[in-house]
């Protein structure tokens, strides 16, 4: 079963969180309408900015992305999503 290491943002250039799951709807489902406490309620960060999806290794990738550079996560996101674009859309 693939596991989605995701970076979800408050806007463009704005607060990122990164996580990981097994189920992104559903996980984005819960950012979205405030049930899952802390951090992304707290400062709103809502919009998929990035995805990518592991066999077995998505653990390690989420613990390496949270440790790169501000700088590091955004020249990713803009690599692949220069506008920002909510990719939400695309799977709700």
């Amino acid at each position: 079963m693939p596991a989605f290491v995701h970076i979800l943002a408050s806007h463009r250039h704005g607060t990122l969180y990164v996580g990981v799951t097994s189920d992104l709807p559903r996980r984005l489902a819960q950012h979205r309408s405030d049930a899952a406490p802390g951090f992304t309620r707290r400062y709103a960060v809502k919009r998929l900015v990035h995805v990518e999806s592991y066999d077995d290794i998505a653990r390690r990738r989420e613990h390496r992305l949270k440790r790169w550079r501000r700088d590091w996560k955004i020249a990713l996101i803009e690599e692949h999503n220069p506008s920002w674009r909510d990719l939400a859309e695309d799977l709700l």
